[in-house]
């Protein structure tokens, strides 16, 4: 994304199962150039953005919808809150239990120059990749902020 995103606000679904390992998480990695060659920081729970007049519980659902390719689970959510991360973006999110193959997953793109000053306009994944993580692992790679949905997450699963 380019520029500032202060004031600007997403929302998200985190999916989570427990399995004999423990519980995982479902986590997008970042498609594009920026991100291609990135692991930490570079995962995220699917969100995007919505405007004021959307309600953010229907953005997340709808934005799982675009970066997965896949309708959204249905089951009880579990409101994780909000977080501020580091570039001023305010994501709200959810967690829902359920279970996905993400080889399903057919990703929404984005169009980008590239590379910059190039003229060439690009399209690329919004996610290149989804994976269950343990959670020991997702605190590695996720976006620093986003960590703290998975801490909300344990404390409601314990």
């Amino acid at each position: 994304m380019s520029g500032d995103a202060r004031g600007k606000r997403s929302a998200g679904l985190l999916l989570f199962r427990h399995t004999e390992h423990g519980l995982e998480v479902l986590l997008g990695h970042m498609g594009g150039p920026f991100f291609a060659r990135r692991d930490a920081g570079a995962w995220s729970v699917p969100k995007g953005e919505y405007e004021p007049d959307e309600a953010a519980w229907d953005a997340a659902r709808r934005e799982f919808q675009e970066e997965l390719g896949l309708a959204p689970p249905d089951g009880e959510a579990i409101e994780l809150g909000e977080v501020r991360q580091s570039n001023g973006k305010v994501v709200t999110a959810w967690a829902i239990e359920a279970d996905l193959d993400p080889a399903a997953m057919v990703p929404g793109t984005f169009r980008m120059e590239w590379p910059p000053k190039s003229g060439r306009v690009q399209e690329f994944p919004e996610l290149d990749r989804v994976e269950w993580l343990s959670l020991e692992r997702a605190r590695e790679v996720v976006v620093t902020a986003q960590a703290t949905f998975l801490d909300r997450l344990t404390e409601h699963s314990d």
